[in-house]
């Protein structure tokens, strides 16, 4: 969750940043500054370093499987087109002949 040495290590900062007479406190003042600080960070929408190191290998895999299927997409495209294209320059035949429709008045008078 939260890397609780960043914590303690900026709540000793402030600590030794207090006055002297401030200090004297030691123990409790640094005790309730990591609590705030604790409760402050959890408050924030932070994730830790494993959790991200996680989410950035779960990044590279997705690019690389992304990219392998771009690639593949590529070839059976090529493919198609290759095949396709045959088909598409030969020579077409003579057009079918079309037939007008016949009319009700075109039929004999019985």
């Amino acid at each position: 969750m939260i890397d609780t040495k960043k914590i303690e290590q900026m709540a000793r900062q402030v600590h030794d940043a207090l006055p002297k007479g401030v200090r004297e406190f030691g123990d409790d003042v640094e005790k309730k500054i990591r609590q705030t600080l604790q409760a402050q960070m959890t408050r924030m929408d932070l994730v830790n370093r494993e959790e991200f190191d996680v989410q950035t290998q779960v990044l590279l895999r997705t690019r690389e499987k992304l990219a392998a299927l771009e690639q593949r997409l590529a070839q059976l495209e090529s493919k198609s087109s290759a095949s396709a294209a045959p088909a598409a320059t030969s020579t077409p035949g003579p057009a079918p002949a079309i037939l007008p429709a016949a009319h009700p008045a075109d039929k004999p008078a019985k």
